[in-house]
């Protein structure tokens, strides 16, 4: 399966050209693998790659099927996950076709309202022909792809609250004048931010599963081969994007695979018994922690070709996973890792956990 460039669509800068922030674009990858996972958390400087990170990611992996006509981008392979129109169709006995469209990614702006995100009445609608019509939110567009909110620990706590809710079920419930809907909205979280400019609320912070501290690149030899591919790439955007189609279509063909033996991935016993030594150790509040660590690390199995994470895997993503979870004073910052890595060190003395690197192919 090999990317095309259609006549039509605006190139994005390709993922594999990314230079650096390997720790942001292993994370990123792991969520594309397995979205139970729960989503990525971006925090640090600007122009570091964040956003291109996310829009790129999207545009490379494959198109999915949905329900076609479905405003809401239900899977025909899910029923049980349909939408209210589309159950509907189905009991009328209509033949539901499918069509395929590509993953959206979604940006939610500080400033949007709850009608926005939610979805509302469609008022073109109701004057020009007097139905009641439901227009979709950002989260219906959002459903089965990438939601991602910029300056997130700037995000007005109504909004939070909104996320939180959907988050959890995994629906998004709306009852708008005599018009009562439900659709699935279910979809991997981005974040990303400037710490320095505000805190995120505990409870939204828990609800990404990983957490990527971005700083810029210092080494002079990397920040040329930034500056050159980004120049390279407004100049001619089509033939630098055909000059790393290769490594894209490899990637993907990559996540694929790793989707698909993801469930034949097992996790020993002592493995979950690192993962819950070193959450115990941390003094983590909860289980969602632990949780992610194991999805991570069976992800991260799974994208080696391995049947089994070792505990290797544990060591290096236990940062990832646990670093924005732990206790701390509200005057404190996020925590960049170097107290879970210490924790690794007494948990697991033995063993070494590498880089924080995709894994070769």
């Amino acid at each position: 399966m090999r990317l095309k460039t259609e006549a039509g669509v605006q190139p994005v800068f390709p993922f594999t050209a990314i230079v650096g922030q390997d720790a942001l674009r292993l994370a990123l990858v792991l969520v594309a693998v397995d979205p139970l996972i729960g989503g990525v958390l971006a925090m640090g400087d600007r122009g570091t790659a964040k956003s291109t990170a996310v829009r790129a990611l999207a545009r490379l992996l494959p198109p999915i099927p949905v329900v076609a006509g479905c405003p809401f981008r239900c899977d025909p392979d899910r029923p049980d996950e349909w939408c209210s129109l589309c159950r509907e169709r189905d009991s009328r006995g209509e033949k539901l076709a499918t069509e395929w469209q590509p993953i959206p990614v979604v940006d939610l702006p500080l400033g949007a309202t709850e009608d926005r995100v939610l979805g509302s009445l469609d008022i073109e609608a109701a004057l020009t022909r007097g139905e009641t019509v439901f227009a979709p939110g950002l989260l219906a567009r959002a459903h089965r792809g990438f939601l991602y909110i910029d300056e997130v620990n700037l995000l007005d706590d109504s909004l939070v609250d909104l996320l939180l809710d959907v988050a959890a079920s995994g629906v998004n419930v709306v009852e708008r004048e005599g018009v009562s809907l439900s659709h699935p909205a279910r979809f991997v979280l981005i974040g990303s931010g400037n710490p320095e400019e505000g805190d995120l609320r505990p409870q939204l912070l828990d609800r990404f599963g990983l957490f990527v501290p971005v700083a810029t690149i210092t080494d002079i030899a990397l920040r040329v081969e930034i500056v050159r591919r980004r120049d390279e790439f407004e100049r001619h955007p089509r033939a630098f994007a055909a000059r790393f189609a290769e490594a894209e279509a490899d990637l993907r063909d990559r996540i694929v695979a790793a989707r698909e033996r993801l469930d034949d991935v097992g996790v020993p016993d002592d493995i979950c018994e690192a993962v819950a030594r070193l959450a115990a150790e941390l003094g983590l509040a909860g289980h969602r922690g632990e949780l992610c660590l194991i999805r991570a690390v069976r992800a991260y199995a799974a994208l080696t070709g391995r049947t089994a994470p070792a505990a290797a895997d544990v060591a290096a993503l236990a940062p990832l996973a646990l670093a924005h979870r732990l206790r701390r004073d509200p005057l404190d910052e996020l925590d960049s890792g170097d107290r879970v890595r210490q924790a690794v060190a007494r948990c697991l003395p033995d063993v070494d956990p590498g880089p924080l690197t995709l894994p070769p192919a």
